[in-house]
């Protein structure tokens, strides 16, 4: 029983204790809230907002290039070309790409990494036509050669034959000097007869020999499209492997509606770009300022920047371009203004997309009085006062300030103790600093 007497009493000690300890710390804690000092040292009027990082400069990972315009080859100006993929010149037709496979975002690469697949299906199918069209181009300048041979031989035999006809005309003729002038007149008209014929086959194989070499000219520039078109199809199918041109880190391409190109979307080939490769050497910090404030920012401003991802990390940067004109951005009522901000020196630990706080230093003063907003309280007569804990509600005169405190430019003295809400009998404080009003007169 005395043992148990003993115990109740030690535990009951501690609580008593505990409970002391406990309303120490909450008076302090009340103390810390009711009251604050008049600070000295150096304000800033900031302007702040978030923001997003991104990198100044990029370097963009294309897709392959359609070449297009003339490439003739052999001939004058050309053959007409082959309809389907093939246009003038063996180029070929402009086709969206298909991305089939691609790193994920984020990752970082040296130059010649491996970035991308396209898909190659509709050029591979494009090539096993061509290469079947060459095949056939290929016969058909074979047999138009051929032909063409056969014919202007034919043409060179009857050319001969007729050469003897006329020959025979002539012998004809001169034999018959003795003869009747009915015979002799016979054979001249015969020998005349013979030499006009002689004189159609020669013009005949010259037409058929422009002919065919018109004929031949276009076969050889169909076949040197098709060559030309295959050739650049394998070529350009070497190409839908994309690999990174220079080493850092993997930025999907954002389209205009803020969707990102990745596996499975297409791509135009007029806007050729997969992905970009920002450069973090320089890096720059995208925040935007409402209408309101943002006549107070400038080029050349200085900003205070921290990190979400990097809460320990302390930056500086410098404003160095501010939107001329506002724009509706969501959930927000007011116009908004992009203002760019370039990040001070390279840091590695920086990444696009990282939300940063951006602090635009729009003025700055060294030795500023200044005190919380919250401690200013206004009379009925609108003059200005804070209480202080000697006991007297001391007029002050104000000067800027920033979002959360104010300068007091007379009135009051740093290291005094003010209140920061009012007393719980503000009645009891007495006035003082009525020496400051003459100036607030003058000053309205």
């Amino acid at each position: 029983m005395k043992r148990t007497i003993i115990i109740t009493g030690i535990v009951a000690s501690f609580l008593v204790i505990a409970l002391i300890v406990f309303n120490k710390l909450i008076s302090k804690k009340d103390t810390a809230n009711i009251f604050a000092e008049v600070k000295k040292g150096v304000f800033e009027i900031t302007v702040s907002n978030s923001g997003e990082l991104e990198a100044e400069r990029s370097v963009d990972i294309k897709g392959p290039e359609i070449r297009q315009g003339s490439d003739h080859g052999p001939g004058e100006g050309g053959g007409p070309g082959r309809q389907g993929s093939m246009n003038r010149g063996g180029h070929m037709h402009i086709m969206n790409f298909k991305i089939q496979d691609i790193v994920p975002e984020g990752t970082i690469v040296s130059a010649g990494d491996y970035i991308a697949q396209l898909d190659r299906t509709e050029y591979d199918n494009t090539l096993k036509d061509e290469l079947e069209n060459l095949t056939t181009l290929q016969t058909n300048m074979e047999m138009k050669i051929l032909d063409t041979a056969v014919t202007l031989t034919n043409l060179r035999d009857e050319i001969r034959n007729q050469i003897f006809q006329v020959e025979e005309a002539e012998i004809t003729l001169a034999q018959s000097k003795y003869e009747p002038p009915a015979t002799i007149r016979q054979a001249e008209i015969n020998l005349n007869k013979q030499q006009r014929a002689l004189e159609q086959k020669k013009k005949s194989y010259t037409l058929k020999l422009a002919q065919a070499l018109t004929d031949i000219r276009q076969q050889k520039q169909l076949l040197y499209d098709g060559n030309n078109l295959v050739n650049n199809l394998k070529e350009f199918l070497t190409k839908f492997t994309i690999t990174a041109p220079s080493p850092g880190i993997v930025i999907y391409k954002e389209e205009w509606n803020g969707v990102k190109r990745k596996s499975g979307s297409t791509v135009n080939p007029f806007d050729r770009v997969v992905a970009t490769l920002p450069d973090l050497s320089s890096m720059i910090s995208k925040t935007y300022v409402n209408e309101i404030e943002i006549n107070k920012v400038r080029t050349g401003q200085k900003v205070n920047i921290s990190l979400d991802a990097l809460p320990d990390k302390a930056l500086t940067g410098t404003v160095f371009s501010v939107a001329n004109i506002g724009e509706q951005l969501p959930n927000s009522d007011a116009k908004m203004f992009e203002v760019l901000i370039k990040v001070d020196g390279p840091d590695t630990e920086l990444r696009p997309s990282m939300t940063t706080w951006n602090k635009i230093i729009i003025k700055t003063f060294n030795d500023a009085v200044y005190i919380p907003t919250e401690c200013v309280q206004a009379g009925a007569d609108s003059i200005l006062f804070v209480y202080k804990k000697n006991g007297t509600k001391q007029i002050v005169i104000l000067g800027e300030m920033n979002d959360k405190n104010i300068i007091v430019e007379q009135g009051l003295e740093p290291g005094t103790t003010i209140y920061v809400i009012p007393p719980e009998e503000p009645w009891k404080f007495k006035l003082v600093g009525e020496n400051l009003l003459s100036y607030i007169k003058k000053s309205e």
